[in-house]
């Protein structure tokens, strides 16, 4: 997309894993009385993220919070009296459920606080959709984690990510998947899945202001992520009751214990026919 001075469109998708200062289950799982120092934590990030690309030049700004917390917390973690007034924010009912700034055409996507693939060496909370039901996830042979997947619907519309913050393996896995032109902030190193050296809050949040700055200097960095057309997702499940709740969706085809594929033109129709 064209850009004319001052009016570019940035989406900021957010996770809450990969914050400086959460490394337990307690800080990201709505009810317990450490995630509300969570939502903090997570709110102040992001707009460290939105304070980067109001300098750099955006002028619409929208948040969309992609973090299950559990019951009526999922995809609605931000503390809204918190959150920088220079964005909207999105809560959606299911993940992947909002596309309509995407499709209304996005000049670059950031993402903040993500957390690496299920089974990552030293990945702070490492997983992949449901920690305890999902194992593994490949678009066409790739495997990928969240960051692939936010990547991939942020594709589908030409909408290229140029910013990845979390932990180190977060930033080594995005660079390996988008390539070396991505701008990654570490705000931690892993330790293990539950242990981390961290930079305290208020520096990580610099880094990140700085980070997106820097990233939305040059809106061609990184592509858009395409998985591939015709496109196959295939999905290995820990336990056979998550892998009974989708084998039986039309479209979609068993090829092996506890593993499924969807198969389609594209990603988004693959993704679709399997995840509604």
């Amino acid at each position: 997309m064209s850009l004319k001075g001052g009016d570019m469109k940035v989406h900021i998708i957010s996770d809450m894993e990969g914050v400086s200062g959460i490394v337990k289950w307690e800080q990201v799982t709505g009810g317990h009385q450490m995630y509300e120092e969570g939502r903090r934590l997570y709110t102040e990030e992001i707009n460290a993220a939105i304070r980067g690309a109001r300098s750099a030049g955006a002028y619409e700004i929208v948040v969309m919070d992609c973090h299950g917390a559990g019951g009526p917390w999922s995809f609605n973690s931000l503390v809204p009296e918190l959150l920088d007034p220079a964005c909207d924010y999105v809560v959606q009912e299911e993940w992947t459920e909002y596309t309509s700034f995407l499709e209304e055409g996005c000049d670059a996507a950031l993402f903040i606080g993500m957390h690496a693939k299920a089974g990552t060496t030293k990945g702070v909370m490492n997983h992949t959709v449901s920690g305890q039901a999902w194992q593994n996830l490949w678009f066409n042979g790739t495997l990928v984690g969240e960051t692939g997947i936010n990547a991939a619907l942020c594709g589908n519309w030409g909408c290229p990510v140029l910013l990845v913050t979390g932990d180190d393996t977060t930033c080594v896995e995005a660079k390996e998947l988008l390539g070396p032109g991505l701008t990654t902030v570490a705000v931690k190193q892993g330790l293990g899945r539950y242990g981390a050296r961290q930079i305290p809050p208020m520096r990580a949040r610099q880094m990140i202001e700085e980070g997106a700055r820097t990233a939305l200097r040059d809106l061609k960095s990184v592509a858009p992520y395409n998985p591939g057309a015709p496109c196959e997702i295939v999905v290995e499940f820990t336990r056979t009751e998550a892998f009974d709740e989708y084998c039986r969706k039309p479209g979609v085809e068993v090829t092996g214990d506890r593993r499924l594929a969807s198969r389609a033109g594209d990603w988004w129709s693959a993704w679709r026919q399997f995840f509604d």
